[in-house]
């Protein structure tokens, strides 16, 4: 009875934090005021850890995780886009003003797509994380059509002609 009581003194739950995102970022994501905030927030997420595996292929290494930090990079990403595009699903079916951040993801994606594209055709060490780049090539494709898909769905009113 007592493990009752305390359990319902604790207060309301709070967000799950996603094991990809830091605690700074977790944060940002709970403060943005509306989804299109949120979604532009995960596609910024998403870019840096492009940058970041930009950053770590580029530089020579010998450490013996670099394996699973590549992999992680790339998981984190498609974590980001993942998380981006359920917001825009949801703020279509809800009606919820997310044009904004439906430009840029619109923007962004298709670059992300190219550059994994690139990867998985001619990367460095391509054999320690080409499953997971697979993977993220499979997101960012599906996440390009269900933008716009959204752009579509999410049209703006027609405008009253004057007569």
């Amino acid at each position: 009875m007592a493990a009752v009581l305390l359990a319902g003194s604790v207060g309301p739950v709070r967000a799950q934090k996603k094991d990809y995102l830091s605690e700074l970022e977790a944060d940002k994501i709970r403060e943005a005021e509306t989804p299109s905030e949120r979604i532009k927030l995960f596609v910024t997420f998403a870019a840096e850890r492009i940058r970041k595996l930009q950053y770590e292929l580029e530089r020579p290494s010998s450490d013996r995780r670099r394996g699973e930090l590549l992999n992680s990079l790339l998981n984190g990403y498609t974590g980001c886009l993942d998380d981006a595009i359920e917001l825009v699903q949801l703020g279509v079916e809800k009606q919820t003003d997310i044009r904004e951040g439906l430009k840029e993801m619109q923007k962004k994606a298709p670059e992300f797509l190219k550059y994994l594209q690139g990867l998985a055709a001619n990367g460095p060490e391509r054999e320690k994380y080409q499953t997971t780049l697979e993977d993220a090539i499979e997101a960012t494709q599906d996440a390009i059509k269900d933008a716009e898909k959204a752009a579509k769905e999410y049209a703006p009113p027609p405008v009253r002609r004057k007569q």
